[in-house]
């Protein structure tokens, strides 16, 4: 029997996801592992890697294709794959360190948690601008040591029962272009008395690609994070919690901007972390504005890209 199901869903990252891969090989102190790989991409950008990783996995290693894109409808689709006691989520541009696997089920058989997380330590590439900004603001970092936690984290480098995703498709559709959906599945189980745990010692490192590390695209995804308690609030009717988000929503966006737009011209790394600051305060008071990241809307920013491309082009090309 399967103990352990380790889940990747994959958008267009098929290297990303062969590092990802091969780290949940390598795993120590466990046994009666699978890995389950879902190609969320329209063109299956990655099935050609998938088929190369299965020559030589050490583990049962199954995989299909969801052309649809969509952050929920991937995870969906993996989940109906999985054959695990457990389920254990890796995202394709996470590395997971050789003991990740057995740390996060030793912390649930300590706990009884239902949910337990891990560290996440983000890496810039080389040449990264505002390096320090942007693995910042991926990075995950929780207590020192291991135990039961009042908040649950994001579900990359996480663990739990596979009973606990016995309700159909439990990732909400809606959510495939905006992200959010662990968000939602976390609010309803710690509203049925659920409990979290962190584990201290199951770390993964989050490779940043070059289209993580842009300014613009670090402020919207901070933006995006600050919606979180707002959007979480209001799906719950408790409107006061959502007043006293956009009360500290404000006062972050006012005094964290001010102070980070001074301090930029003196100090460029110090300044960003206000200004991302004020970021998630905006995110607090703009709650209702969703943002898109996955699915059809990452599909449909390459293809604005492509075009402003060839336009550049074409503008630079001799009459």
């Amino acid at each position: 029997m399967i103990k352990v199901s380790v889940l990747i869903p994959t958008f267009r990252r098929p290297e990303s996801f062969a590092r990802a891969a091969r780290s949940v090989f390598t795993q120590q102190g466990v046994e009666n592992v699978e890995l389950i790989a879902v190609d969320n991409s329209p063109e299956g950008s990655a099935l050609s890697t998938f088929a190369a990783l299965s020559k030589d996995a050490p583990i049962p290693f199954r995989w299909t294709h969801a052309p649809n894109p969509g952050v929920s409808s991937a995870r969906n689709t993996a989940l109906a794959l999985a054959q695990g006691e457990l389920i254990a989520w890796l995202d394709d541009d996470e590395e997971a360190s050789p003991g990740w696997l057995a740390a996060l089920i030793a912390v649930r058989c300590e706990t009884g948690a239902q949910s337990v997380f891990g560290p996440v330590q983000a890496r810039a590439g080389a040449g990264a601008g505002n390096a320090h900004f942007h693995e910042k603001l991926y990075t995950r970092t929780g207590p020192r040591e291991s135990g039961i936690v009042a908040k649950p984290y994001g579900m990359g480098n996480s663990l739990q029962p596979r009973r606990m995703f016995e309700d159909g498709a439990p990732f909400n559709p809606s959510a495939n272009q905006r992200g959010g959906e662990d968000d939602t599945l976390f609010a309803a189980w710690a509203e049925a008395g659920a409990q979290f745990a962190w584990a201290a010692d199951a770390s993964v490192i989050e490779h940043l690609g070059a289209e993580r590390t842009h300014l613009r695209h670090g402020l919207k995804r901070a933006f995006a994070y600050g919606q979180g308690p707002s959007e979480t609030s209001w799906a719950q009717r408790d409107y006061a919690a959502l007043t006293r988000h956009i009360i500290v929503g404000v006062a972050q966006t006012l005094v964290f901007g001010a102070v980070g737009l001074a301090l930029t011209p003196l100090s460029a790394r110090h300044g960003l972390d206000l200004i991302g600051r004020a970021a998630r305060g905006a995110g607090k008071v703009f709650w209702f504005c969703e943002q898109r990241f996955y699915g059809a809307a990452l599909i449909d920013q390459t293809a604005r890209r492509s075009t402003r491309s060839i336009r550049t082009t074409d503008a630079s090309a001799p009459a």
